[in-house]
């Protein structure tokens, strides 16, 4: 099933963001996650997808198995990284031969090592070009979701640059979008009301990741450029040597937060789980 015909419905949707595990014991992990959140009817799940050779063939394999074995709808990440266009083509071919529907077309962050992101020869420099090419060779067979930056792209000069690159990739043929985390519900509702003013009409899902690591989050944030409000964060560093204390508040706070972003009209949710589930199962049971 197209994802966009999930968010046609009235009442919000959720869905999970895994990784390619590693190992068998990561494996073992995401089957475990997978069956843990199941049971809360996802609209969908997504596997991201690496720079290497090795995790793209697990995120092809991986959203197949998941969608042909528990029935909840896949969708494939898929990068300009280091991949032609008749590579990419490849990938996007041997996805919807085995039922896959839903693509995240992205341009992808540098190869580990490189300081910018570069096109590699014979293939793209943008996500627009990447989802036009993916509208041109398979016309609407495939849905296609887009990523956006409520607090802006790190490497966008300013917020309306960051705008016109996203309404070129919803003008190429994205049918929605999945917000990068951000910990402020208002720079959602913000983000929403200049996409609405630009043209941007297509449904927008808030993506949240709930805090359940103080180091780990603040890698995060640094890459993708990401705010976590001055309260929040001395609230986190005053129990930073408490893991408990810090998944606490920040489970809490995520919680909070969801509840704004449905009660403020957000068609849903979508959870970065770091394929584990215990946060994301509290949040769900809280606001329910």
């Amino acid at each position: 099933m197209k994802i966009i015909d999930h968010l046609g419905s009235s009442r919000p949707v959720f869905s999970f963001e895994f990784f390619p595990p590693r190992d068998e014991e990561g494996r073992e992990q995401l089957y475990y996650t997978v069956a843990r959140l199941r049971p809360y009817a996802p609209a969908y799940v997504s596997v991201t997808y690496g720079a290497g050779g090795s995790t793209r063939r697990l995120t092809v394999d991986l959203v197949k198995q998941i969608q042909r074995e528990t029935g909840i709808t896949a969708m494939a990440h898929l990068t300009c990284v280091g991949s032609t266009t008749e590579q990419i083509a490849g990938v996007l071919t041997d996805l919807a031969s085995g039922g896959i529907e839903n693509v995240l077309p992205l341009r992808g962050d540098p190869p580990k090592g490189e300081a910018e992101f570069r096109a590699p020869e014979g293939g793209f420099a943008h996500a627009s070009e990447l989802v036009a090419f993916i509208r041109e060779r398979f016309g609407d067979r495939l849905c296609l979701a887009g990523a956006a930056y409520p607090e802006k792209h790190p490497e966008a000069p300013t917020l309306a640059a960051d705008l016109a690159h996203l309404k070129a990739k919803v003008d190429a043929g994205v049918e929605f979008l999945v917000t990068q985390l951000f910990f402020d519900s208002r720079e959602y509702f913000a983000f929403v009301a200049r996409a609405r003013a630009a043209g941007i009409a297509v449904p927008i899902l808030p993506g949240i990741m709930p805090i359940t690591n103080l180091s780990q989050i603040k890698r995060f944030t640094a890459t993708c450029g990401a705010t976590i409000p001055e309260a929040l964060l001395a609230r986190l560093e005053e129990v930073g040597d408490d893991a408990e204390q810090v998944r606490a508040i920040g489970v809490g706070y995520a919680t909070r937060q969801c509840r704004q972003l449905i009660e403020g009209g957000a068609p849903g949710i979508h959870f970065f789980t770091l394929n584990r589930s215990p946060a994301t199962v509290h949040i769900l049971e809280a606001i329910q």
